[in-house]
């Protein structure tokens, strides 16, 4: 089957407009599958081959979360805004949006997988199943898995880090240069990066304020306001059947995984051997394997 046509649009959130990304048609009948992307701070753009999903008949919804990509930018904005509470209120607002608040499935990918388990754990009616893709349950355990991690690359690549985080130079050409090294081991094992997952690295380049607000300057030096932030005792809340995925290579390691394993009633856990932190792009033919057996099974249920 063709992938569906698409349609995109705004989605007005307060003052603010949230941009989206429908392929397929949300009158069908079939369960939408929406899409949180990671960051926070970065696009849609390297989850678009998930619209291959949309071949099955199920409509699939993209989006640019608030500050990045088509939607609003609001540069002057500090932590006080930036928060975990303004993302789920956008979430909820597209989905209002959207006609979809009653019947609908998300997919969260690294930092929007926290973001779906906290909202999945407010029990909203409408939710029939969750899929937390790459994703920390604690940020704690990541700067401590992240210091594992780090401790393994070579030895001129650490100091060269280290030496930038310690005089507050991660703006550097050097320090960009040594997260590569990083980044080609645990974000993305292809060499050379999908176009669409380089383009989701130039947004946040581009515009890094919601990612150095709520994150950090790399993906393992996280000094954001998300540094302490933890969702382990929300999980037993999550009531739907959920789905983990992670890669064997994956900066969300096994350890920052694990939690959700252990405290989600109805959870299934699948391992990506030849991954790190992109299974959709670094394995496709079996994520989508994987990702269309979990989608049957709930429309079976």
């Amino acid at each position: 089957m063709s992938i569906a046509p698409t349609t995109k649009g705004h989605a007005p959130f307060g003052a603010h407009r949230t941009w989206y990304r429908v392929t397929g048609d949300l009158t069908s009948g079939r369960t939408p599958l929406v899409l949180v992307h990671g960051g926070p701070g970065s696009t849609h753009d390297y989850l678009l081959r998930m619209a291959e999903l949309a071949r099955d008949g199920r409509p699939v919804v993209h989006y640019d979360q608030l500050g990045n990509g088509g939607s609003t930018h609001l540069p002057g904005r500090g932590a006080d805004f930036w928060t975990v509470g303004l993302f789920l209120d956008e979430l909820d607002n597209l989905l209002d949006h959207l006609g979809i608040a009653d019947d609908y499935i998300l997919f969260g990918q690294s930092w929007g997988g926290v973001l779906a388990a906290e909202h999945a754990a407010r029990r909203p009616a409408g939710l029939r199943g969750l899929v937390l893709a790459n994703s920390p349950a604690s940020y704690p355990l990541w700067l401590e898995e992240m210091e594992v991690l780090r401790a393994a690359l070579p030895a001129e690549v650490q100091e060269t880090l280290r030496r930038h985080e310690t005089a507050g130079t991660t703006d550097s050409a050097e320090y960009w240069q040594a997260t590569l090294e990083f980044y080609g081991r645990h974000v993305c094992r292809l060499d050379p990066w999908p176009r669409e997952v380089a383009a989701s690295f130039m947004e946040i380049y581009n515009d890094p304020t919601v990612y150095h607000t709520m994150n950090g300057p790399s993906e393992f030096h996280v000094v954001g306001s998300l540094k302490d932030h933890s969702v382990i005792d929300r999980l037993p809340d999550v009531d739907v059947p959920t789905l983990l995925i992670s890669g064997r290579h994956d900066e969300a390691t096994v350890r920052c995984v694990q939690p959700f394993f252990d405290h989600i009633p109805d959870v299934v856990w699948e391992v990506f051997e030849e991954s790190s932190h992109m299974p959709h792009v670094e394995e496709p033919e079996r994520f989508d394997a994987v990702m269309r057996g979990f989608l049957a099974g709930l429309d079976a249920a």
